[in-house]
């Protein structure tokens, strides 16, 4: 029993004397209550049947309490009609909790069954291969993965896809860079490939298009033989984005990120999706030829608004824009067209899971990484365009949200952040640009983090071998990153700190992960492991109490999170879960407790508290280290 199969029995009981007493339905809810005063679990049907019925909604709840005595299960001790209307219950802790706490130890606890087993692409990460990736890339890294390991426990079948842009503008730039610019092929020693390509070739080639027309016409010119692919800087071009990709790779595994598939555009572009697609638009009229004013030669989709221009598809020389690829591969992720690609092991990532490619080349396997419904992680400057997609995605399938915009606002550096890039920002948070290399790249942050994290770790816990000490450090600066990317509504702009980040007070992930560690520590010290099947009647102070209803509620917040794509639900869990324990741990004794029964009951608590931590951590994709 969880509190979520509580509510479903209150309401399926509920419903049954709505049917016997022959009240018309309605559509009530069932919820925590929000005021001890009404008990553990709160209903509203009173409120809304007083309308209908033209009675009050207290003596219609004492109706319905009256009732409800008959159906009253072992969880419940009573049922009452509050004068305010509302229909409260009281729980029967004493097998509520026997029944959280032997239920949060199981391996599958919080997985709740709401895709059915339906087939769900969640697309994400999608860096222009020209650059490292920075801390604004990371906040769609850890969207994309947190809501692809909420969505399979909530049982889905997830395909997560990462999608490379190897023939855009970005691209071209430091193709133009490399091959007409000056730059090396082989960065400075010790430097990453992506940081060169990223910090070096892509913001020096840009700055010196304006001085150099020359270079401007040789990036056209490089763009298009990109899109051919037949070329000799073509070739160039794929080894170049092959080699910023793998580095980037590396970077999101380091985040703990893993993928099933990378598409690439050109691959896109140069297959029959693309034409068909494109021929079906014509067909059907979403695109049209200009034949007048700027936009003369260019397949355009029409703007619905006067305050919004035409948006090009293709332009007068024939070169596609972004936009126009991202369609053939939303058609792609829902499996509207046939599939045109193979499909080739790119490497196997950690936990044996398999990331394959895209291949034309028909020597590849045949495989399916296409979906019921696609979940695109995108920031929100791009909502325009997604919402022309879905319409135009809308018109091809016709099924009501098939594809899915998640977006999210940017992320700013503090003012002290940016500091460490000597920006004097004036006390002002920042906001990055790729383009005038003002940014913080992640693996420089995770390394910063980690070197914090690492002199604290060794001072506090002096026995710990060196190796163990590293990956302490590791995981409490990925866990205190991942967190600070996902604990805010995705509307809302992100101010990163770094300092911040790491604090073990506050709404951080390190405040959480010691919460865990505390947990380990009590459980080491008893010497022994806690017996579950006994009575759990001496948990009865608040602080015992509140914590158990917290770890039922872990099913719910997994159903919350995925049905309302909202990763932040499980971050709020966490936290939540980790004050609930620091409360407790600081009123309650555990083994100085009275009597050896109390003592192993609250060593079940404790247990059952990190057993259900790590699970909803693991949401999140933050590890759970025993010591910090």
């Amino acid at each position: 029993m969880t509190l979520r199969l509580l509510l479903d029995e209150i309401r399926f009981n509920i419903q049954r004397i709505l049917d016997d007493l022959g009240y018309p339905t309605v559509g009530f809810d069932v919820s925590e209550a929000s005021h001890s005063e009404f008990g553990d679990v709160s209903c509203n049907v009173g409120f809304l049947l007083a309308k209908p019925l033209k009675k009050k909604p207290s003596e219609i709840a004492e109706s319905i309490a009256n009732k409800y005595q008959k159906y009253k299960s072992a969880f419940i001790a009573e049922v009452n009609a509050n004068s305010s209307g509302y229909l409260n219950f009281i729980v029967n802790y004493r097998g509520f909790i026997k029944s959280v706490m032997q239920s949060s130890v199981r391996q599958d606890y919080g997985k709740f069954d709401l895709g059915k087993n339906s087939k769900i692409v969640v697309e994400h990460t999608s860096v222009n291969p020209n650059k490292a990736l920075h801390i604004g890339h990371v906040r769609n890294i850890v969207i994309g993965d947190t809501m692809a390991r909420i969505l399979s426990k909530a049982c889905y079948d997830v395909s997560i896809l990462n999608y490379v842009d190897d023939s855009g503008l970005q691209v071209a730039d430091i193709i133009v860079g490399f091959r007409y610019g000056g730059f090396a092929n082989e960065p400075p020693q010790n430097q990453k490939f992506d940081h060169y390509c990223g910090d070096v070739v892509y913001v020096s080639t840009t700055e010196r298009y304006e001085k150099e027309p020359i270079l401007a016409e040789k990036r056209t010119m490089v763009l298009k033989e990109l899109e051919e692919g037949n070329s000799e800087i073509a070739k160039f071009g794929d080894i170049i984005t092959r080699r910023v990709l793998e580095e980037q790779l590396k970077t999101c595994w380091r985040l703990g990120a893993t993928y099933d598939c990378v598409n690439f555009e050109s691959h896109i572009v140069r297959s029959r999706l693309w034409k068909t697609v494109l021929e079906k638009m014509k067909s059907m009229e979403i695109i049209y030829l200009e034949n007048k004013g700027k936009n003369a030669g260019c397949w355009v989709i029409k703007s619905d608004s006067i305050t919004e221009e035409d948006k090009v598809l293709i332009r007068s020389n024939g070169i596609a824009t972004y936009i126009a690829k991202d369609i053939p591969y939303a058609t792609w992720k829902l499996g509207i067209l046939e599939d045109p690609f193979y499909y080739k092991q790119y490497i196997v990532q950690k936990n044996d899971r398999i990331l394959w490619e895209t291949t034309l080349e028909n020597t590849g396997t045949k495989l399916n990484f296409t979906g019921d419904t696609v979940i695109t992680v995108i920031d929100s400057r791009q909502s325009r365009l997604q919402k022309i997609i879905t319409k135009i995605i809308h018109d091809f399938k016709s099924a009501e949200k098939s594809y899915v915009h998640l977006g999210y606002e940017s992320v700013t550096l503090s003012s002290d952040t940016a500091k460490t890039l000597n920006l004097e920002t004036e006390g002002k948070s920042v906001q990055m640009s790729g383009r005038k290399g003002i940014y913080v790249n992640a693996d420089y942050v995770l390394d910063v983090l980690g070197a914090r994290t690492y002199d604290e770790v060794k001072k506090r816990n002096p026995e710990l071998d060196e190796p163990l000490l590293v990956e302490i450090a590791e995981q409490i600066a990925v866990g205190a990153l991942r967190y600070a990317m996902i604990k805010q509504d995705l509307d809302k702009i992100i101010t990163f700190d770094m300092t911040e980040s790491l604090s073990l007070e506050g709404d951080t992930g390190p405040y959480i992960q010691y919460a865990y560690a505390r947990s380990v520590r009590i459980l080491e010290k008893s010497g022994k492991a806690p017996e579950f099947d006994v009575s759990f009647d001496a948990l009865n102070t608040i602080y015992e109490r509140n914590l158990v209803k917290i770890i039922g509620k872990f099913d719910i917040q997994v159903e919350d999170s995925a049905k309302n794509l909202s990763p932040k639900i499980i971050a709020r869990y966490c936290y939540d879960l980790a004050v609930s324990f620091n409360s407790f741990y600081e009123h309650i004794k555990v083994l100085a407790a009275e009597s050896p029964d109390i003592i192993n009951a609250r060593l079940c608590l404790v247990w059952s508290f990190k057993e259900t931590l790590v699970k909803a951590l693991s949401l999140l994709g933050i590890d759970a280290p025993h010591r910090m």
